[in-house]
């Protein structure tokens, strides 16, 4: 009982504004078709709860169609409604008012009404600074939040010439370097989609049902009819970026592609969920709900596999050109570390003195009993199984051993000299580098 007769002195009240209100623009505005759109703009949102009459709609635009420039007088006078009301049925009256001028205006006139707000003379963020003072107006005014930025989205859109909603392609902003219609719809349509769909997506029915209010209700249908428009879009430029992903040679490419499928997995849920409540709530009559199309995240990490798998790895060699001045350096310098058990190979044509001595005792006959100090010889034992018998061999072989000890410091001392003779040629030579003299290479430096 105490809130019917609250409302109808809120009713009473705000009848009472609206008609000093349109007595003021009466008096105040000397031209008389800017002063008929204030009067015009006072009517349509009045402080009832009755929806907006199509006449109001047809009256505003053919005032404005039959006055150049006013178009800005006309957001100005919107933007000052939502300035200057507290009650939160006026203020969403007046959102639907601009929603229903975007629907049903001709092309020329919803890009001056975005021009208009993009130049400041339309604004809808003021609304969003309200609090609400009661609690029944609480889920209210968390809805006008909701829908005011909704709004503001939508202002970025366009009706084509199909009947259907695609965003603008303002100056500067196309993907000049993407020739492909997949790059375009990827790297621009999609996200908008996705900006367009969370904006939706805020507008939660939970908010207005308890309101019970009918202008909330229409609100709602008028989103949902449009999301229907851009989701098909939406879906559409999915499957494509999704089919068209192991094709991008680009990887700026890829990271996009991937940074938009990850969005979209996790927004079809939510997108799933805000249209089963819709249902619940809003209903089905007169509205086509789409069926949402999941992308798993299954499918995301099988992509980012992919990117991982097919990056470019990292090179670690570094490839010097003996033209650049920069990086011209002698091959000595860049010569691993003398290993003592590997093999010194040197130059062809160029026998060092160990192989000199072998091939000068293969010729004798002989076989090679030099070895080397800086590695190891590797000696085979064989084992027999036979008894021999040492009768008068052993003075044999001691003279065979006093013959070998002998020619062993015969070939040490003609080594040595012919190393001496290598060191000071090597160690005088200008093009010989500290590491080859410190190995011992024994073979001209040319």
């Amino acid at each position: 009982m105490v809130v019917n007769v609250q409302r109808k002195l809120r009713l009473a009240l705000g009848s009472v504004k609206d008609h000093a209100s349109i007595g003021k623009a009466m008096i105040y505005n000397r031209d008389g078709a800017l002063s008929s759109i204030d009067i015009s703009v006072v009517r349509a949102t009045g402080h009832d709860n009755s929806p907006i009459e199509d006449r109001r709609m047809h009256e505003i635009l053919f005032l404005v169609s039959n006055s150049p420039g006013s178009v800005s007088y006309l957001a100005e006078r919107i933007s000052h409604r939502l300035a200057k009301t507290r009650d939160p049925i006026v203020a969403l009256k007046t959102l639907l008012l601009v929603h229903r001028l975007l629907r049903g205006g001709n092309r020329k006139f919803e890009q001056d009404l975005r021009n208009a707000h993009l130049s400041g003379h339309l604004q809808l963020s003021t609304i969003t600074k309200w609090f609400p003072t009661s609690p029944h107006d609480h889920c209210l005014i968390t809805f006008l939040h909701g829908y005011a930025s909704f709004l503001e989205e939508r202002l970025g859109w366009m009706i084509n010439q199909a009947g259907k909603l695609q965003p603008i392609m303002f100056q500067g902003s196309e993907f000049r370097f993407y020739k492909e219609k997949a790059m375009e719809m990827a790297f621009h349509q999609l996200p908008r989609c996705q900006v367009f769909l969370g904006r939706v997506i805020a507008c939660s029915p939970l908010e207005i049902f308890t309101s019970n209010n009918c202008l909330s209700w229409a609100a709602m249908r008028n989103i949902l009819r449009e999301s229907f428009q851009v989701y098909a879009s939406f879906s559409e430029g999915v499957a494509a970026l999704a089919d068209s992903f192991f094709t991008f040679t680009n990887n700026h490419a890829r990271l996009s592609a991937l940074e938009v499928l990850r969005k979209a997995s996790s927004q079809s849920y939510e997108l799933c969920n805000f249209f089963e409540n819709c249902k619940m709530i809003i209903g089905t009559k007169n509205l086509a709900y789409p069926s949402v199309q999941i992308i798993t995240s299954d499918h995301v990490s099988a992509m980012e596999e992919f990117l991982k798998s097919s990056s470019p790895p990292i090179a670690t060699t570094t490839t010097l050109s003996s033209s650049s001045p920069t990086k011209t350096r002698t091959a000595s310098a860049y010569r691993r570390p003398i290993d003592h058990n590997s093999q010194i190979i040197t130059k062809p044509g160029k026998l060092s003195v160990i192989e000199e001595i072998e091939e000068t005792e293969a010729m004798e006959g002989k076989e090679s009993t030099y070895c080397s100090p800086h590695f190891s010889c590797k000696l085979e034992t064989t084992i027999s199984t036979e008894w021999v018998v040492f009768d008068d061999e052993e003075a044999t072989a001691h003279d065979e051993e006093e013959r070998m000890r002998a020619h062993d410091s015969v070939v040490t001392k003609e080594m040595k000299e012919r190393h001496e003779e290598e060191w000071s040629y090597n160690y005088n030579n200008p093009f010989a580098s500290y590491l080859e003299i410190r190995r011992g290479d024994f073979y001209e430096v040319t």
